[in-house]
């Protein structure tokens, strides 16, 4: 079957809400035709059926806002649901290379089980070597999110891994020169990834020890206020911080920087990496613009908060609003960087 551009939506399912967006290519560039994002709010009981019913009723109501009208969508499995190996072989034919790819996934992932769907990517080096990158994930995971779509009356075409999705987004959109040395650090709300392309087109994919919810729940239950309330507060500029909870949030990000640090120190060390010159922020929890500020103040290199969007044209199709999508990427872009390469795919 031949899918037009026009007819993939990219979707992203976070921890807390649900992320689309669809994109069309013209000889100016990427457009965005539609985009959404949907909170899928708390679960009235810990049941997982219920918390499944609550993600399908976000992604209906994402794509009825989004005015999309597509049934193909490519979505992503992240953090510890998902395994990025490089690989390193002596020269192997094809039928070979599948089964040898597959044996190393299996002793190299993080896995409990072998039920898992692996994929690879061989990068051109000039030797007589097959080289390259592995990616796998569970069977189980896979279904779990093709389900959760087919509820929503959407046809996943594709699985992606989010943090190859955030490096589509970025070298399709900022076409960045061969020396970049940028890292791209996705603070989500239950993970947060490092990812960087090295030379080549290899990449350097970690998980950091940092999870936003648990930071909330940590200084909520210090400072004895709301989890609600303290969200609330990190994503309204417009509020001064209490100088306690304040302090408590620069403690939490000291912490996570020491992990960044020790992370781009680890990276360096890597065959064909970058000097690492910028880190672009993005994310659910990147959101919380203190945070950002906090991490700008305190890693060694630049550090920004990236919203792609603002470099793409918004042309909207007759079931869209124009002015109210570009206020939702305005508003909402860091959030929506994994939707975007995901919509960036072509089948």
């Amino acid at each position: 079957m031949q899918f037009g551009r026009r007819d993939i939506v990219g979707l992203d399912i976070g921890t807390y809400a649900v992320k689309l967006v669809q994109m069309r290519k013209s000889a100016k560039g990427w457009f965005v035709t539609a985009g959404a994002i949907v909170e899928i709010g708390a679960s009235d009981s810990d049941v997982p059926s219920q918390h499944e019913a609550n993600i399908t009723r976000a992604i209906l109501t994402a794509l009825r806002l989004a005015g999309v009208n597509t049934s193909y969508a490519v979505c992503a499995l992240g953090g510890n649901e998902i395994a990025i190996r490089n690989f390193d072989f002596p020269p192997l034919p094809d039928d070979e290379l599948d089964t040898a790819v597959l044996l190393e996934a299996r002793q190299v992932c993080p896995f409990t089980t072998t039920d898992i769907a692996v994929d690879y990517h061989l990068i051109p080096n000039g030797s007589d070597r097959s080289r390259g990158y592995l990616v796998a994930a569970t069977n189980k995971q896979i279904k779990n999110v093709t389900r959760i779509a087919k509820k929503a009356r959407l046809n996943c075409v594709m699985m992606d891994a989010d943090a190859l999705a955030l490096l589509n987004c970025f070298l399709e959109i900022e076409r960045p020169g061969p020396d970049h040395g940028t890292a791209i650090l996705n603070i989500g709300n239950n993970h947060t990834t490092m990812v960087i392309e090295g030379k080549g087109g290899w990449p350097f994919v970690r998980n950091l020890n940092y999870a936003a919810e648990e930071v909330i729940k940590k200084i909520s239950d210090e400072h004895n206020v709301a989890p609600a309330s303290l969200h609330k507060m990190l994503m309204d500029e417009t509020n001064e911080i209490p100088s306690e909870i304040y302090e408590s949030l620069m403690k939490e990000t000291e912490e996570f920087v020491r992990d960044i640090e020790k992370t781009l120190l680890y990276y360096s060390t890597q065959e064909n990496s970058f000097s690492i010159q910028k880190v672009l922020v993005c994310g659910g929890a990147s959101m919380y613009q203190e945070i950002v500020k906090l991490l700008g103040n305190m890693l060694p290199v630049e550090t920004v908060l990236w919203n792609p969007f603002e470099k793409m044209k918004c042309q909207w199709n007759k079931n869209t609003k124009g002015i109210l999508l570009k206020n939702v990427l305005k508003k909402n872009g860091p959030a929506m960087v994994v939707a975007a390469g995901l919509a960036l795919r072509s089948i």
